[in-house]
């Protein structure tokens, strides 16, 4: 500092920040050896609070407006000073001007991905990104918490410290919030609220607040986006078609690979399993869905069939009798269901009766 700022501080103490900057939150006022005079005019403008520092410790903080610094209307710095019947021009402080504006269009986002676990697919890992807006609410618990004592602090700088707790905070809301993972697209906005909402929950200690907080994407990976879909869907169709139209595919794609009576065999008992399978899978969910419907009749008998020794189906009625017709099931061909004790040969069985009277008998003699 030259001379004559030197001797201009000396008669001259008005102390107020203009601000032409979109991006400085925090900025130290520059004095001479930090000293301030007696009566000296302090302006803040609106949008802005002053904070006293003195060694460290802060003091008071002002509010908009003139105020013509005594005593009076510093009763902390006084009180630290030990002045009683008023002080002596100069006397040393740090003055700091915080910028209580609302800062818009900041930019947060996952670095790496977010792990969640769904109680239907498991642990799965999202990315998410959006924008936000903040302003500070008290000069002196952002100072005292975020910013420190730098000269200047700007957005650039305080993002960086932000972005992690919001994340971080983002996370616990969404794990909190009950929104099944696949919704999270058709429902951002419920997403965006329930993230202002926690962020603010603990933002308040920071002395800031964030007043617009917003979710424009929530990303996953491919393989799990196809198993949200296919699970939607299956929750909107009639799971007995579905089943019966994996087993009609099953069947054909053993006959086309296998070939002959045995591979069609096969290919039903595994067309059957496969419907079995997908039907219990669901069966709950349907059950949900639809208890206010009657409970559905229950299931036709399915029967196992020893083939060369080896255990095939199970198979239905229908498909018994196509395979007694085809000569794969004969009344000694041993055949068991659950229930019964051992095999037994299937003319025994009393319940197969009509698969066998449907056989046309054998042709006359030449």
């Amino acid at each position: 500092m030259g001379l004559f700022d030197k001797i201009k501080n000396e008669f001259i103490d008005i102390i107020e920040w203009q601000d032409n900057t979109n991006d400085t939150i925090v900025w130290k006022f520059p004095r001479y050896q930090n000293e301030i005079k007696m009566n000296a005019k302090l302006t803040v403008r609106e949008s802005q609070q002053a904070v006293f520092l003195n060694e460290g410790t802060i003091a008071d903080v002002f509010q908009p407006g003139m105020h013509n610094l005594q005593t009076q209307n510093m009763p902390i710095l006084s009180t630290l000073k030990g002045w009683k019947y008023g002080f002596n021009s100069p006397f040393k402080a740090d003055v700091f001007f915080v910028s209580t504006k609302q800062f818009i269009d900041q930019k947060w986002g996952t670095k790496n991905p977010i792990t969640l676990d769904d109680d239907r697919f498991g642990f799965i890992e999202l990315r998410a990104f959006g924008s936000y807006a903040f302003r500070i609410t008290d000069a002196g618990k952002f100072i005292k918490e975020i910013a420190g004592t730098n000269g200047e602090y700007t957005t650039e700088e305080v993002n960086g410290q932000l972005r992690s707790l919001i994340v971080t905070k983002f996370t616990d809301a969404i794990g909190e919030g009950g929104i099944p993972v696949e919704k999270f697209a058709a429902n951002l906005e419920e997403l965006s609220k329930l993230g202002l909402d926690k962020l603010n929950a603990d933002f308040e200690e920071y002395g800031l607040k964030i007043t617009k907080f917003l979710v424009e994407n929530v990303s996953m990976p491919e393989e799990l986006k196809k198993e949200i879909f296919e699970y939607s869907r299956l929750n909107k169709i009639d799971m007995q078609k579905l089943a019966q139209m994996k087993t009609a595919k099953s069947i054909e794609k053993a006959a086309e690979n296998q070939g002959g009576t045995m591979g069609m065999g096969m290919g039903m008992g595994m067309g059957m399993g496969m419907g079995n399978m997908m039907t219990n899978m669901f069966g709950q969910n349907m059950q949900q869905q639809n208890n206010q419907m009657p409970p559905p009749p229950p299931p036709p008998s399915q029967f196992f069939v020893a083939v060369n020794g080896a255990q095939t189906g199970p198979f239905g009625m229908e498909q018994l009798a196509q395979m007694a017709m085809q000569g794969q099931l004969t009344r000694e061909t041993n055949v068991w269901k659950a229930g019964m004790a051992a095999w037994a040969q299937a003319g025994t069985v009393t319940e197969l009766a009509p698969v066998f009277n449907q056989m046309p008998p054998p042709p006359p003699p030449m």
